[in-house]
């Protein structure tokens, strides 16, 4: 039985709802690593910037490609009818979003205040993109 049980976790895992929220936690926890930094709870600290940058910008590329049509439910997910009907909208947020992690790493914040600069213009793309992709709950 445990055999089985292993074996529907690993597909679940694989599921385009599995994954994109999964995506989501990284992209969520490299916002609050650079968050820390820009309130001053967590020292500036170049490679955690560095890492936090690169994580956003490879899973905001990825992102789009988790959303196939008949994934618009189950696995609890946020995701937002509007998503499938303006696909392509959805899909140049996502990688507005990267392309802008990647220019902000590319100029290397080098102080608390650059990546507070950072973390306000990649923050108002996650809340704008949220306000019209994601179910409130």
């Amino acid at each position: 039985m445990a055999i089985c049980l292993g074996a529907a976790t690993a597909i679940a895992a694989d599921e385009p709802q599995a994954v994109r929220q999964a995506q989501m936690k990284q992209i969520g926890a490299s916002i609050g690593a650079l968050g820390a930094i820009a309130k001053g709870e967590k020292p500036y600290d170049a490679e955690t910037v560095k890492k936090a940058l690169s994580t956003i910008a490879t899973t905001s590329k990825d992102f789009p490609n988790h959303f196939p049509a008949g994934s618009e439910t189950g696995q609890n997910t946020t995701a937002a009818p509007a998503i499938w009907q303006n696909m392509d909208d959805f899909k140049a947020k996502s990688l507005k979003l990267a392309k802008d992690a990647e220019t902000i790493l590319a100029s290397a914040p080098a102080d608390q205040a650059a990546v507070g600069a950072a973390l306000k213009t990649l923050g108002g793309e996650c809340s704008a993109c949220h306000q019209t992709y994601r179910l409130k709950r």
